[in-house]
C-alpha cells in the first residue's frame, strides 16, 4: 500500500500540495520528509503525537524521518496559534529540552544507523544561531513577499494585538530550515499538524523557486473529538508524554474514558492496530464500545511507557471500575505531617493532587453529591483527613472516573 494511502485512509491527511505527485514520489522510492519540534518544553505533549506517529507509519514503509529540533527556532517562537508573544528561552534551557525530546522520540522512531531508513535527529540551531543576516536576507528574504506573508493565517490573528517583527521572521526561518535540509539529506518533504500549514507551503515554495526541484508539505488533522474540541485537556492540564508530568495510569484512564464517537478516530491515528480491527471495534455500540476503550487505552499506554506499565495501569484502572477496592498501582499523593499540620482539608488536597483544578471546584464537587471517600459519600465540604486515616490510606473519588489516594509520609 502506497505510503500517502496508508495515512489517509487511518485518517492523518489534512492538506497536501501536489498531492499525485507526492504519492508518485512515495511509489518511486525512498522519501525523506521532516517534523519540526520547538523546544518550548522538556517534555513532548499529546499534540506531538499524531505527527510523531504519522513519521513511525511513513517510517514502517520505508521512508526516512528527520525529526528537526527548534534549538534556533526556538530562541524566536512560533505565533502560531498564540494570541501572545511566547516567553524567549535560554539556550540553555533549549538545549536541556531538546535532549529531552530526543528520549521521547526514540520510543517510536528507528534510529539504527545501520539501516537506509533510519530517522535522523537533527536542530537547527546548527545552521540559524551562526546566520549571516546579511547573507539570509539577500538568499531568503528576497524571494518572500510582504504582501503574500501578512495574509497568511498565522499572522493573521495577531495583527490586531501586534506581531513583533521578532515573530514575523519565523515563517522564513521555517522555510530556511527546509532549504537547509533539502541540501543536506535530500528532503523533499515536511509533515506537521494543520496549525502549520501557512508555514510549511512557505518552505515548500521556496525549493521550488529557488531550487527549480519538487518539494511537497502535507499536514496532519489535528486532535479533535467528534464535536470539535481539542483533546488532550485535563484537569492537570497538557496530557504529557513524560511519566513524571502525567503518570501511566492518569494517561490510560485518559484514553479509556473518550467519547464513544471518538473511539474509532483514536483507534486510527494513536495506534498502529491494523484497520479492519480499527473499523471493527469502533463499530460497537452500547456497553461493548467499552472493550475498543480498553484496546486504545492498553495500545497507546503501552507505545509510549512500556506493555509492564500499560498493564499496571489497566490492572488499576478495572479494579476501580470494578469496585474492588484501593489498588497499589493508583495515583497517590504522600502528605508530610507539616504539610498535614497547614491544612488538612479534603477539597485543599484534591486540588493539590489535580482532581480538580481549585478548592472551589473540589466544594462545588461535594455539594452536588459527586465526591465519594472510603466508599461513603462526602457530604461535608469543610471535611478534614485525619492521621488515622491517613496512615490506612484514603481512597477519593471524584464523579466515576477520578480516584486518588492519600496516605501519610
Amino acid at each position: 500500500m502506497n505510503a500517502y494511502d496508508i495515512l489517509k485512509e487511518r485518517g492523518f491527511v489534512a492538506q497536501v500540495t501536489y498531492e499525485d505527485d507526492l504519492r508518485k514520489a512515495f511509489e518511486d522510492g525512498m522519501v525523506t520528509f521532516y517534523t519540526g519540534f520547538d523546544p518550548t518544553a522538556d517534555s513532548l505533549h499529546i499534540g506531538h503525537y499524531i505527527p510523531i506517529m504519522a513519521m513511525a507509519h511513513l517510517q514502517r514503509a520505508g521512508h526516512k524521518p528527520i525529526a528537526l529540533m527548534g534549538g534556533g527556532t526556538g530562541m524566536i517562537g512560533d505565533p502560531s496559534g498564540k494570541s501572545d508573544l511566547r516567553k524567549v528561552l535560554t539556550v540553555e534551557d533549549i538545549d536541556h529540552n531538546v535532549a529531552c525530546f530526543k528520549k521521547q522520540m526514540a520510543k517510536f522512531l528507528d534510529f539504527d544507523e545501520s539501516k537506509p531508513n533510519c530517522a535522523i535527529i537533527a536542530n537547527n540551531a546548527d545552521w540559524l544561531r551562526t546566520l549571516n543576516y546579511i547573507d539570509f536576507l539577500r538568499e531568503v528574504g528576497a524571494l518572500f513577499s510582504v504582501n503574500r506573508m501578512l495574509t497568511a493565517e498565522c499572522y493573521k490573528q495577531r495583527l490586531e494585538r501586534g506581531l513583533t517583527f521578532l515573530e514575523f521572521n519565523y515563517m522564513l526561518m521555517q522555510s530556511y530550515d527546509f532549504l537547509q535540509l533539502f541540501h543536506r539529506h535530500d528532503c523533499i518533504l515536511q509533515t506537521g499538524g494543520d496549525d502549520q500549514w501557512s508555514n510549511m507551503l512557505s518552505g515548500a515554495d521556496l525549493i521550488r523557486r529557488k531550487e527549480q526541484k519538487p518539494a511537497f508539505a502535507l499536514t496532519f488533522k489535528l486532535l479533535l473529538t467528534h464535536d470539535g474540541r481539542k483533546m488532550g485537556k485535563t484537569e492537570k492540564g497538557a496530557l504529557w508524554l513524560d511519566p513524571e508530568k502525567c503518570s501511566p495510569y492518569d494517561f490510560y484512564q485518559y484514553w479509556r474514558n473518550v467519547d464513544d464517537a471518538d473511539v474509532e478516530k483514536c483507534l486510527g491515528l494513536l495506534t498502529f492496530l491494523p484497520m479492519d480491527e480499527v473499523r471493527r471495534l469502533g463499530a460497537l455500540k452500547d456497553s461493548a464500545i467499552n472493550e475498543a476503550k480498553r484496546i486504545l487505552a492498553f495500545a497507546v499506554t503501552k507505545l509510549l511507557h512500556g506493555e509492564e506499565e500499560a498493564a499496571r495501569a489497566q490492572s488499576a484502572a478495572e479494579a476501580l471500575f470494578s469496585n474492588s477496592g484501593s489498588n497499589e498501582n493508583m495515583p497517590t499523593t504522600t502528605i508530610s505531617q507539616a504539610d498535614f499540620d497547614a491544612d488538612s482539608r479534603v477539597i485543599v488536597w484534591m486540588a493539590k493532587a489535580g482532581m480538580t483544578k481549585s478548592n472551589g471546584e473540589a466544594r462545588k464537587a461535594i455539594q452536588q453529591g459527586g465526591v465519594v471517600m472510603n466508599d461513603a459519600k462526602l457530604t461535608d465540604c469543610d471535611a478534614h483527613f485525619t492521621v488515622e486515616m491517613l496512615k490506612e490510606g484514603v481512597v477519593v473519588r471524584k464523579g466515576k472516573k477520578t480516584f486518588h489516594k492519600f496516605v501519610m509520609e
